[in-house]
């Protein structure tokens, strides 16, 4: 993670607008899973001797129809976490309406276990309860384990629907453009798109990149050798 300034108002700014999780993960998910699915399906369907026009339609039909699945996925995912957060955050308006003392010892009880204590307590409670916004902002975080920053799944979908139609049509491209050893070509440049994946989600990690690439590739490798032994299982 970059270094940031610790100036009084870079920290404000920092702190009153966070950035939450961003893309990265929907991006990753997308990218990796595009090209396993994609491969094992050509690899299952080269590994039971089926011609390059049935590989190139199945591709093709994978990236488009299972790119699609998984991003209306990730957006329903996410959508339901998002009608959870305000579910709950209902609830806990209520209860500090009809339930303030309550609420109020609840809020002593989560600053309790952040090390204060005494005098203190108490007065940081008050404080906190004195902003109807900071006190719920708290008991969402405290009792339920909640954040406040909002996802947002239309853009965890598309991001997920773009990474996995641009890797998952990596594997099909041999096929598509009907170059000599589709096959070999395709898996080539499916490992050394797993192994760039792989690198490149190191970036955000503290594992070093070798060891991110050849964990990405060993995963993608297993995948699409288990395909190609079922394809050829019924090899025509």
């Amino acid at each position: 993670m970059a270094d940031h300034s610790h100036t009084p108002q870079e920290i404000s700014k920092r702190i009153s607008a966070p950035q939450g999780r961003g893309v990265l993960r929907d991006a990753i998910y997308g990218a990796i899973d595009g090209t396993v699915t994609t491969f094992a399906i050509v690899a299952g369907v080269a590994g039971a001797g089926l011609s390059p026009f049935v590989v190139v339609v199945l591709g093709l039909a994978n990236v488009l129809a299972d790119g699609f699945s998984m991003a209306a996925a990730n957006y329903s995912g996410i959508k339901a976490e998002q009608d959870n957060y305000k579910r709950i955050r209902t609830i806990e308006e209520r209860h500090i309406s009809d339930y303030p003392k309550g609420e109020w010892l609840e809020v002593r009880e989560i600053l309790s276990r952040k090390g204060l204590d005494g005098e203190v307590l108490d007065k940081a409670t008050d404080a906190v309860t004195q902003d109807r916004e900071n006190w719920i902002a708290l008991m969402m975080e405290g009792e339920y384990g909640l954040g406040g920053i909002d996802p947002r799944p239309l853009r965890a979908a598309l991001t997920t629907f773009l990474a996995f139609l641009a890797a998952g049509m990596i594997p099909v491209l041999p096929f598509l453009f009907g170059l000599e050893n589709a096959f070999c070509l395709s898996a080539w440049m499916t490992m050394a798109t797993f192994f760039g994946i792989g690198a490149l989600k190191s970036h955000w990690s503290l594992i070093p990149w070798w060891r991110s690439a050849a964990e990405t590739m060993l995963i993608g490798g297993a995948a699409a050798g288990l395909a190609y032994g079922v394809g050829n299982l019924f090899h025509v």
